[in-house]
């Protein structure tokens, strides 16, 4: 009972400073919004940034696959910090130059309106298919498995799933729906204060309690049990995630997701001005470098304890049995509630900017084109509506076999790397063209789609002969060979049927442009810290 109230106090603590800081918004024009009014701070940004991106899917995903696997599964985290400094320095800069509300806004600029809702309907099904119910679906196992849901209403655990996907699911749009960027940032920074301080909490108890009152003694006898789970490369025949990715498709998805994806980007787009743009940005890089301790960690220790009690089949269950065993009651109903927080964050930051793209790429081009900016709000809280109900219909769905943090960056690679050729070759040429980027963003996402799923195991076996090797080829070299192919389509289709190149010349920026004097100084010091990350841990 203590656990339900203390979940209880901290999420209605949560939404009341959130009503309260934006109850004065009157939200009568697309920035306001959609951007918060162009007015959030760095530390506004850090959080919203990290907890857009956190979830449930990395507490128990992430620590899933590190219980299965290894320690290996922290290049998603540490190696986006790496991405994260070039959105600060190269990527951002040029954003707030031009004004941008969103992505597809510069690719309209950069090629036409046509390209541009092509992309804006590739973000918004990503969005659908893959993001808005894999989140929803994690916070719900995550609570079933805290709770015990279903025993305490007395149904089953698939009825709880679904009771559970709708309640956090109907909670989390009312932010997006009604708050705007503003509600959702303020809450994404509150939550991101007891994410950080619970993620990090959960594997320092647990190794006091292994090391009888001494961390350090408990961290060496997780490592001395098991030394190879501390191995960050990967580079075992068959890994889950070989080192050889860095070098390729996870070069891809990093960019991608960190300097161009608009759930991501308008977060840094919404900054008052590019200095403190920056310093969101490359603060929230310094929580990714450290993030591995909460969404890694946790699933080698979980191993050590739990390893003759659950099988690797069942490792999404390992950060619930390990945050259950160790917090007192108390703590575990915190817990939860900045689990839910965490869910609610990703869920109704990635509906704002569903929102956004919807109102601003598709509903202003073709329903609406002299719609006021009251009628830009509705038509993004709408489009909210949908999304929302179509993701907790289907969240409940999803097969949870395996990894499903694996299966969401499947799902998401199919359209990374068309987008990002489309978006780079524009920003680095003058001859691309809008035709080679029409036939590139639907070209490129059924071709990947092909590779991994249709044609998935004909690929692996022709792949197999042809490299001479056993091992599975990995979705992320993949990704890079669409990438590859797709950028070679568009130089190809834009040297046979050239177009003229029309310089976009609104630069008339909406902020004060002056960069953060130590930008440079602290981006240096993080990809230091990046690499030094991996010179240490590798075996």
């Amino acid at each position: 009972m203590f656990a339900v109230l203390s979940f209880l106090a901290f999420s209605a603590l949560v939404a009341l400073i959130s009503y309260l800081k934006t109850r004065n918004d009157k939200m009568v024009t697309s920035d306001d919004y959609f951007l918060a009014g162009r007015g959030l701070t760095a530390w506004v940004i850090a959080g919203s940034l990290m907890l857009t991106n956190l979830s449930t899917e990395h507490l128990i995903g992430l620590n899933a696959d590190a219980f299965a696997h290894t320690v290996v599964v922290m290049a998603w985290e540490t190696t986006a910090a790496l991405a994260m400094v070039l959105t600060a320095l190269y990527f951002l800069p040029k954003y707030l130059k031009s004004g941008l509300t969103t992505i597809p806004e510069y690719i309209a600029n950069r090629y036409d309106q046509n390209t541009r809702v092509i992309a804006t309907v590739l973000f918004l099904f990503s969005y659908v298919v893959a993001i808005l119910p894999v989140v929803l679906l994690f916070g719900a196992a995550g609570l079933e498995s805290l709770f015990d849901v279903s025993q305490s209403l007395g149904v089953s655990k698939s009825a709880a799933l679904w009771i559970i996907v709708w309640t956090v699911g109907s909670l989390g749009s009312l932010y997006a729906i009604f708050g705007g960027l503003k509600a959702v940032a303020i809450s994404d920074t509150i939550n991101g204060i007891g994410f950080l301080a619970f993620g990090l909490l959960v594997p320092a108890l647990a190794l006091i309690y292994i090391g009888d009152g001494d961390l350090w003694g408990g961290l060496d006898k997780v490592y001395q049990s098991a030394p190879e789970k501390f191995d960050i490369t990967g580079n075992e025949p068959g890994s889950f995630l070989p080192f050889g990715v860095l070098f390729t498709g996870m070069i891809i998805n990093q960019v991608f997701f960190w300097c161009t994806n608009q759930s991501i980007i308008q977060r840094a787009l919404a900054a008052k001005n590019l200095k403190e743009g920056q310093k969101g940005v490359l603060i929230a890089a310094c929580f990714k470098l450290i993030g591995p301790i909460a969404i890694v960690l946790p699933g080698v220790i979980a191993f050590y304890m739990f390893k003759d009690k659950l099988s690797a089949d069942n490792a999404m269950l390992a950060y619930p049995m390990l945050v259950k065993a160790i917090l007192p009651p108390a703590l575990v109903g915190l817990f939860a509630a900045v689990m839910v927080g965490a869910v609610l964050s990703t869920f109704n930051s990635v509906l704002n900017s569903a929102a956004t793209l919807y109102s601003q790429g598709i509903y202003h081009i073709y329903i609406n084109k002299n719609a006021t900016g009251r009628q830009m709000v509705w038509s993004g809280r709408l489009c909210s509506i949908v999304l929302a109900l179509v993701a907790m219909m289907a969240a409940p769905m999803i097969d949870s076999q395996g990894s499903l943090y694996n299966y969401l960056q499947k799902i998401n690679a199919t359209f990374f790397g068309p987008m990002l050729a489309v978006i780079l070759l524009g920003l680095l040429t003058k001859f691309a063209t809008a035709r080679a980027a029409k036939v590139a963003m639907i070209l490129g996402p059924v071709l990947f789609y092909c590779l991994v799923f249709v044609f998935g195991e004909q690929v692996q076996s022709f792949a197999k002969i042809l490299l001479n090797t056993t091992d599975e080829i990995h979705f992320l070299h993949l990704l890079a060979l669409v990438f590859i192919l797709t950028a070679l389509l568009m130089l190809v289709i834009s040297k046979i049927w050239p177009e003229p190149y029309v310089e976009y010349q609104n630069t008339i920026a909406k902020v004060d442009l002056t960069p953060w004097r130590y930008a440079k100084l602290a981006s240096g010091i993080i990809s230091a810290l990046a690499i030094a990350t991996y010179v240490m841990m590798a075996q």
